[in-house]
């Protein structure tokens, strides 16, 4: 008589759904029983411990190029586009690309545009303040990191809205909906692509002291980069830079709203601006999932992994998991405690300094200036899997000192 002991049932969780969310009791009673969850992706780590073992494990890679073939999408500007960003190349070639970009993205270079991160927002606030109310998304969010990255690459402020509509249509390529959506994200692409072109060919005419300068001298001069990986390089610079930074800036936002005196806290204590914005990635990420893909077989906390599956660490899950002691409550002033909203390991996202420093920034100017914020009918939201966050979210709020 065999005496093995039969794998205990794994939990199924459908992350295809877009109205399945990831901090819904299902998923929190997953969490519960396993680490993991089966998914139609592949495995969905729940917890922090195996979520921060896997993130270092070299038996995985980043596992985020399959993404549009998870969703049957097999070609196309979008495809041809992921395929060649920075965070889905491994090994020599992902090196290269990344000492390529990262003099843009220095602490030193964030910190002289922190003025203009303060100007912005003072100016932006200043054009509802009066008002009572306002979306938050499409008032200061959106603009606000569109014209970020504008100033980051030397691209005319005035052109942020296209920027911003451009960047929102082809971040749907990272949610469960990306084939319903490909006819508009194909669009944006071709735009968005054709955009990039011309301001390569710009600085190759005129060059000049930017980011975008040094990607063409890069490629030109020390063939460091091909040039398809110069226009993914722009594109994906305008791109993730703006979708990113304004869904997770209304996120922050919602949760504070949400959490009246943590708002009036941070509006007292500007030191807590930090904070806050590592507490909102922790509890609130954009980013749902970090993915790792398997590129043996192995086994791994009782589980047989297969060479190609694809792992998604779930942000969210493992940053509020009790099992690691970790709290499921948003509070700005209590003890640091881990995430990985910026990924992990030689994968960890190339702009978190610039992202840190524009959203603490943000929400230590609007947290000084308004107060008595209370949430209105209207909001819209992305679905809460792939890349989530606000598309409205309507405020009403009295300016600081009136009565």
């Amino acid at each position: 008589m065999s005496t093995q002991t039969a794998e205990p049932e794994v939990p199924f969780l459908d992350m295809k759904d877009p109205n399945f969310s990831l901090q819904s009791p299902e998923a929190r009673a997953a969490r519960d029983k396993s680490w993991y969850a089966k998914t139609p992706y592949g495995i969905a780590v729940l917890r922090q411990a195996e979520a921060n073992k896997m993130l270092k494990d070299k038996r995985l890679r980043q596992g985020s190029w399959a993404w549009p073939d998870h969703n049957g999408v097999h070609s196309g500007l979008f495809y041809d586009f992921w395929g060649s960003t920075l965070i889905n190349y491994e090994g020599a070639d992902h090196a290269r690309l990344r000492r390529v970009h990262n003099p843009a993205f220095t602490p030193k270079v964030v910190e002289s545009l922190k003025p203009r991160f303060e100007q912005i927002a003072e100016e932006l606030i200043d054009g509802f303040i009066e008002r009572g109310e306002c979306d938050i998304v499409a008032e200061f969010t959106e603009p606000y990191a569109a014209r970020i990255i504008c100033i980051l690459l030397d691209l005319p402020e005035v052109e942020w809205k296209t920027i911003a509509d451009w960047s929102s249509t082809i971040g749907l390529a990272l949610g469960v909906t990306i084939k319903e959506e490909l006819p508009n994200i194909e669009q944006a692409m071709a735009e968005l692509n054709a955009y990039a072109d011309a301001v390569i060919a710009s600085r190759r005419a005129n060059p000049q002291d930017d980011f975008v300068t040094k990607l063409v001298e890069a490629a030109d001069e020390r063939q460091a980069l091909s040039e398809l990986e110069l226009r993914t390089a722009v594109v994906n610079a305008v791109f993730a830079g703006m979708d990113t930074t304004r869904n997770q800036l209304g996120l922050a936002i919602y949760m504070l709203v949400k959490h009246s005196d943590q708002w009036e806290l941070l509006g007292r204590d500007s030191s807590l601006a930090r904070p806050a914005v590592e507490e909102a990635m922790r509890v609130a990420p954009t980013v749902t999932w970090v993915t790792r893909e398997a590129i043996e077989d192995f086994e791994f906390e009782g589980a047989q992994i297969e060479k190609g599956t694809t792992i998604h660490l779930i942000t969210e899950s493992a940053g509020t998991d009790p099992h690691a002691g970790s709290r499921t409550t948003f509070n700005i002033a209590g003890e640091s405690q881990s995430h990985f909203g910026f990924g992990g390991g030689i994968h960890q996202c190339l702009g978190h300094y610039l992202a840190r420093a524009d959203m603490a920034e943000a929400l230590t100017i609007l947290t000084r200036r308004i107060t008595d914020v209370t949430l209105t009918p209207g909001a819209e939201w992305l679905p809460e899997t792939g890349n989530t966050g606000p598309t409205s979210l309507p405020i009403r709020f009295r300016a600081r000192g009136d009565q």
